[in-house]
């Protein structure tokens, strides 16, 4: 058993933190001032900017097949970019990624849909969410009607994640007789997004159709395996956000060690009380064993196993983590942690998101046990 990273690897890795250090970081104390103000974290221009660096240093396209010009890293390196990545709060991915159901369009869909998402010039969502079907997507309201050789969908989808900058959807609605349905339905064929305001800075929206006329050429897979696409869609990815949390986790940690060594309190600094170093040991060992369980969820996926149970552990390990740390991190660093001078109230916003969407901490649990009880996964089986 070996948990080296390759020579290849740790170069990757290293350039990503290094990219992030020198180009990313910088741009901190601009999105907390806009974010202040009102304005979008990150300029389009800039945002932009960053991707033709990021690209030119060859990170485009992460996890994309290489036919379609991505570097194809795979599940692991994927994982621990993201690591690298969430070491800042700056909203940065790098560019040449699409979601994973589209490559199951046929070829006309990905001309029209895939490539153009890859290359950046449109942008996609994912709606199954519904105000009555969050964790129960089997619950769907959303309807489609045939009508000749199109579909009338009506309903409503909300809390999507990029509904106010998308110019595409993948939509599930049930469309009779078939049973849910995935659609490719453009913003200029009729549906519109209302903003929804948040704790954080998450910008979900929700989407209204209206008689919203889509062509049967526009369904994403076969009629009635809208479902089976949805949980690919979640399942895949799953593992990556813990992975985010866990560089935002390190490099707070790493701050809450620092200003433990240089706070005074009653002549001592407060890196000499047993409080504090047992909120910094404590932390450590969450960070460390979230990473694991997230990079053996990667593996899991790498090598074709079934990953959905892994990932779902990981996942609620990681965000119930996140929370813990950041929680112990602004009360070492007490009424200054508070404040907004710093970005530690900024990330105990934004991380405790992470217990709710992609399938809530609740859903999580109920998820591994049922496993357990049912006999899809069984205890004590290392390497299986």
């Amino acid at each position: 058993m070996d948990f080296s990273l390759t020579t290849e690897e740790r170069q990757i890795r290293d350039t990503v933190r290094s990219f992030v250090e020198r180009e990313v970081m910088p741009l901190e104390p601009e999105v907390l001032r806009n974010e202040r103000e009102g304005r979008p974290a990150l300029d389009a221009d800039v945002l932009r900017d960053l991707r033709a660096k990021a690209r030119k240093s060859g990170f485009w396209g992460i996890n994309t097949p290489e036919e379609y010009g991505g570097a194809a890293l795979g599940p692991i390196m994927s994982a621990i970019i993201a690591m690298e990545l969430g070491r800042t709060f700056v909203p940065f991915s790098f560019g040449g990624s699409a979601d994973n159901i589209l490559y199951a369009g046929t070829d006309e869909q990905k001309r029209r849909y895939l490539i153009p998402t890859i290359e950046g010039e449109r942008r996609s969502c994912f709606a199954i969410t519904e105000p009555g079907a969050g964790s129960d997507a089997r619950n769907i309201r959303a309807r489609a009607v045939r009508d000749g050789a199109e579909w009338i969908i009506n309903g409503e989808k909300t809390f999507i994640t990029g509904g106010n900058e998308a110019d595409f959807v993948m939509v599930f609605a049930v469309a009779e007789p078939y049973g849910v349905t995935c659609f490719l339905v453009d913003r200029d064929m009729g549906w519109r997004s209302e903003p929804i305001p948040t704790m954080g800075q998450w910008g979900p929206a929700s989407l209204v159709f209206e008689d919203v006329r889509v062509p049967e050429e526009n369904i994403l897979g076969e009629p009635g395996r809208g479902f089976e696409l949805a949980m690919e869609w979640i399942g895949q990815g799953r593992y990556m956000i813990p992975a985010r949390a866990i560089g935002s986790a390190e490099r707070m940690l790493q701050m809450a060690v620092d200003y433990a060594k240089i706070r005074q309190s009653m002549g001592r600094a407060i890196a000499e009380y047993q409080a504090i170093q047992w909120m910094i040991a404590d932390s450590q060992v969450e960070i460390e064993a979230a990473k694991w369980l997230t990079l053996y969820a990667a593996w899991r996926v790498r090598e074709g196993l079934e990953a959905r149970h892994a990932s779902s552990i990981a996942k609620l390990n990681g965000a119930v983590m996140a929370n813990q740390v950041v929680d112990r991190v602004l009360q070492i660093h007490g009424g200054m942690g508070y404040t907004k001078e710093l970005p530690i109230e900024r990330w105990y916003r934004e991380l405790r998101l992470l217990r709710i969407f992609e399938g809530t901490d609740e859903i999580q649990r109920r998820t591994i046990a049922r496993n357990l009880i049912k006999g899809h996964a069984r205890l004590g089986l290392i390497g299986e």
